[in-house]
């Protein structure tokens, strides 16, 4: 699945070269040349993933690191380090920053292709285009079909998104808020109740097969799907 990359590097034939084969890939590249660029984008929306130079102009890619990982907002966006610095010290530096990976350069596309997927899978696995089964519900992202016990359920876009993040972060509850920002988008101004209106349509489009009751409302907090 596409995801929305968010590429911070100074260098722009290594910006360029990254970007195109990102793109190639089937991603959505934003850059940036700097933290403070950086800055604007994430406060505008939120990437499924950021890749992030340690040497920077002004701020340092590690400083940023450190100041992502410390506000609510950002600390959950899964973040891989590029840099050249290669020495053990400097890769459990960047670790304990928060990075979730840390790669160096030169690397061949094919290698951040990889780790790219397997911090995705680990981190924001409703980014990716693994299919997810639970309990005989089948939502697969590559062809946009959802079944439950074999059966063909029809869903809205919003509704697919939203059974995809819940399928993907089992039995955790939900604020609305979060739901807003993880399926929607945090640069979208809707209401929080427009996610009670979207789970009562996706639990009528479960109702067929009995799998509306996975979706559970938890008094006081907010959604989670469960199977228990």
């Amino acid at each position: 699945m596409a995801a929305n990359i968010l590429l911070v590097e100074d260098e722009p034939a290594i910006q360029e070269l990254i970007a195109f084969n990102l793109s190639q890939a089937g991603h959505h590249v934003m850059r940036a040349d700097s933290v403070e660029s950086a800055q604007g984008i994430v406060r505008n929306a939120l990437p499924d993933l950021i890749l992030l130079d340690w040497m920077l102009p002004g701020m340092s890619g590690i400083d940023f690191a450190r100041k992502l990982r410390g506000d609510e907002r950002t600390r959950s966006i899964p973040l891989i380090m590029l840099t050249a610095r290669s020495d053990e010290q400097d890769k459990i530096a960047g670790l304990e920053t928060g990075a979730d990976d840390y790669i160096t350069k030169p690397f061949s596309p094919r290698e951040l292709q990889a780790r790219i997927k397997a911090v995705l899978r680990r981190r924001a696995p409703q980014a990716t285009d693994d299919p997810v089964e639970i309990h005989g519900l089948r939502l697969d992202p590559v062809t946009h079909r959802v079944s439950g016990n074999g059966k063909p359920l029809e869903l809205g876009p919003t509704e697919f998104r939203l059974l995809h993040f819940f399928m993907t972060h089992t039995e955790r509850v939900h604020t609305r808020a979060h739901l807003l920002d993880q399926v929607w988008g945090d640069h979208v101004f809707v209401e929080e109740r427009t996610v009670d209106v979207h789970i009562r349509r996706l639990r009528s489009s479960l109702e067929g097969t009995g799998h509306d009751n996975l979706i559970q409302t938890v008094r006081g907090s907010g959604y989670r799907l469960s199977v228990n």
